[in-house]
């Protein structure tokens, strides 16, 4: 993958009817975890630790740091924080592909200096199986 422009890297959620970009975000990150499972024993070649391969717990977590700039995706980030709800996301990844699917908003921050803007830092946790097409 080339070098790509930091701001093509999307975030977007459903309102229902199709998938919107969570608007003013001026920084976003994907990070993909899997738990280990360790199946060391006394036996194990000179005490190196083992894993059970395809045993651990896979998540996802996303982050965005920006100012709210379009009401109507700004009031959709809030109410879904507030109602606790699972929401479907698409994190849109330049000339890689797009990941898609259950997010839960698990953080929602609001700062401000005296002489600038208000700013929110947002965080989801995946919610189940995410999808990945290829761009």
């Amino acid at each position: 993958m080339a070098a790509q422009k930091g701001k093509d890297l999307l975030l977007k959620m459903s309102d229902g009817a199709g998938f919107v970009t969570v608007a003013g975000l001026r920084s976003r990150r994907i990070a993909f975890n899997t738990e280990t499972v360790d199946v060391t024993h006394a036996e194990s070649t000179e005490r190196w630790r083992e894993l059970l391969a395809g045993a651990g717990v896979k998540r996802a977590s996303v982050s965005g740091r920006g100012l709210f700039k379009d009401s109507a995706s700004d009031a959709m980030v809030r109410q879904a924080f507030f109602d606790g709800v699972l929401k479907s996301c698409q994190v849109v990844v330049p000339d890689f592909g797009t990941i898609e699917g259950l997010f839960q908003i698990s953080s929602l921050e609001f700062s401000g200096d005296h002489n600038g803007e208000v700013t929110f830092d947002l965080s989801l946790e995946s919610a189940g199986a995410l999808t990945f097409a290829a761009s």
